[in-house]
């Protein structure tokens, strides 16, 4: 049996860790400070001799393994998750779902604003902290994967909530199981719908959003390209080398964040690349971009859609309501693709504001 809490990384890994940091090889990079064509190399080099040389992984591992996991499925799809109870047994229960490049951690600092609430936070299969697996999980397998789970640890009906790979999980698993999901609280609905959007039955406001949209996969989604057909290539490349890892994260987590420096700390930034790299997570993370995925046309559960302005592509209500039931709209003045860990308690408002929903359903 698989022990709930993440293993603790061994002495040798964080070694040869710190010994390949201080191995980087530096390359001519013609574009090495123009912040449109990746992490400036000055900003990188700064990010990796920290690491090397005063990042603390024990004392981010004890506080991580210090969070109340649970492992919960059958053998095969055993959950691996973070599971923080009410003290009251009758108090409604919600699902946090993470997305890419990150894992648990974008949910830290909501799990203190929820009490009074059961909350389930599981490491999606392939992610970091989840159950070793060594074959590829479809977003529709992950959440069948988390109905299981869920249900085992006896919660009839739930609410969701999550955004990116965890907002298709979300998508998928309340279309799958009306009876179980209450209410969903979404940061955006599934990019997948643009491919089945007709643009002669959307308003116009939903038809300028999917030309941006367009545009955006044009200057900005060469990552999803490259991890949705190659991902085997990128692996190689990024399970071998910290400084790659790190360029690779961090440039999104810059990109998508509405303010970096505000949302992150430096240790709090190679944290999450830190558990990408021990547990070997990120040629499996890319799962959920490779393996094909049936997302359902509409969604009836009551939603409520939070939209971030510093977030990757925030649609209109006028889109996002063609797929799901859109009751409430909440557009916030700050934060960005990790809001749950940039604007918790914002996020833990408009979560609640879905649980009574979910309430009322």
């Amino acid at each position: 049996m698989t022990e709930a809490v993440p293993p603790e990384a061994p002495d040798e890994a964080l070694d040869d860790l710190r010994a390949r940091i201080r191995q980087t090889r530096r390359v001519t990079n013609p574009w090495a400070a123009d912040r449109a064509r990746g992490l400036p190399a000055r900003e990188l080099d700064a990010l990796l001799e920290y690491w090397a040389t005063a990042y603390d992984w024990r004392d981010q591992e004890r506080r991580i393994r210090s969070l109340p996991w649970a492992i919960a499925g059958v053998e095969g799809g055993e959950l691996r998750m973070i599971h923080q109870r009410a003290a009251d047994l009758s108090a409604p229960a919600v699902v946090l779902l993470h997305g890419w490049p990150d894992s648990v951690l974008r949910f830290e600092r909501v799990l203190p604003l929820l009490a009074g609430l059961h909350v389930v936070v599981p490491a999606l299969p392939g992610f970091p902290f989840a159950v070793p697996r060594t074959s590829p999980a479809s977003v529709n397998h992950i959440a069948e994967v988390v109905a299981g789970a869920v249900g085992e640890l006896g919660y009839a009906r739930y609410t969701v909530s999550g955004g990116d790979v965890g907002g298709e999980v979300a998508e998928i698993l309340a279309a799958g199981h009306p009876d179980r999901v209450t209410a969903l609280h979404l940061t955006n609905v599934s990019p997948r719908h643009a491919a089945s959007a007709d643009p002669a039955r959307l308003p116009p406001e939903a038809v300028e959003y999917l030309r941006q949209a367009a545009q955006w996969f044009r200057s900005e989604g060469g990552y999803i390209a490259e991890q949705s057909t190659r991902p085997s290539t990128l692996t190689a490349a990024l399970a071998d080398s910290p400084a790659g890892l790190a360029a690779w994260i961090v440039e999104k987590l810059a990109a998508w964040s509405g303010d970096v420096s505000a949302a992150f700390t430096q240790d709090e930034i190679l944290t999450w690349v830190t558990v990408y790299w021990l547990t070997g997570a990120i040629g499996t993370s890319f799962s959920a971009y490779v393996e094909p995925a049936a997302i359902p046309d509409r969604i009836d559960s009551p939603t409520v859609l939070s939209a971030f302005p510093g977030d990757i592509k925030p649609a209109p209500r006028s889109y996002a309501e063609v797929f799901v039931d859109v009751r409430e709209f909440i557009e916030h003045d700050a934060g960005g693709h990790f809001a749950a860990w940039e604007q918790p308690q914002a996020y833990a408002d408009d979560l609640r504001r879905a649980v009574r929903l979910g309430a009322r359903h």
